[in-house]
């Protein structure tokens, strides 16, 4: 049995509502993009229609402003929606300034926050200097990203998990994952929390299928697939 958190990842309000109704996931994360692509136009309008149903799971949304003052300002706003919503703060702006005095300034002021965008042991560091033990914060390193680097992301979740647990409040993220593979990876290096997309969740009953059982269905795909197109040779 997974330990790990399932927090759905996306936009889409019906599937979200839809998951939450079901049980299947223990929290929910957006961004800025995924937002867009999903055709949303009033981003505060969106997040009070969620968070109408969803009241009891956590719920991450982000900021979007590239000024370290006006996103102070946003993170409060967006904290303001309710006592369940984390505010993703991302780890630098677009000019790689850091987001460390912004991250501190908000935490103690008691507001709960989801680092995004990191990536290095550098940026780990930081953050771990930076937390004090009541700060309640998740830590979202982008473990899909970096593996399409070439880089094994595993030893650096591993060590992230290792090196925060004494921050009691602090929970490592497993971000982007590009296979239902990284759901049973993340949760052997420890991670607390990992998003899925819809696709991925709907690969979950999948797991422990026998191979063979697999191969036949891939083999009736093709088959079915072939003679709804028409082909003929």
């Amino acid at each position: 049995m997974l330990k790990i958190a399932l927090f759905a990842d996306g936009a889409d309000r019906d599937q979200m509502i839809k998951r939450y109704h079901e049980g299947s996931v223990r929290g929910f994360t957006t961004n800025p993009t995924l937002m867009a692509k999903a055709g949303v136009r009033d981003y505060a309008g969106f997040a009070r229609d969620v968070l109408a149903v969803i009241k009891d799971l956590p719920i991450s949304f982000e900021v979007f402003s590239d000024d370290f003052d006006e996103m102070e300002r946003q993170a409060k706003r967006i904290q303001s929606w309710g006592a369940n919503v984390n505010v993703k703060i991302p780890i630098t702006n677009t000019r790689g300034e850091s987001s460390l005095g912004l991250i501190r300034h908000l935490l103690d002021q008691g507001v709960k926050l989801n680092i995004t965008a990191v990536f290095t042991e550098e940026q780990l560091g930081s953050l771990r200097q930076l937390f004090r033990s009541g700060d309640d914060v998740i830590v979202s390193i982008f473990a899909g990203r970096i593996a399409d680097t070439g880089t094994d992301p595993m030893p650096i979740m591993r060590k992230a998990v290792r090196d925060f647990a004494p921050h009691a409040g602090a929970k490592i993220l497993w971000a982007s994952p590009r296979e239902a593979l990284n759901i049973y990876q993340a949760d052997a290096c420890g991670c607390h929390i990992i998003t899925c997309t819809e696709d991925l969740l709907s690969k979950l009953p999948l797991h422990g299928k026998p191979l063979s059982e697999r191969s036949l269905d891939t083999v009736k795909m093709f088959h079915r697939d072939a003679a709804q197109a028409g082909f003929s040779l």
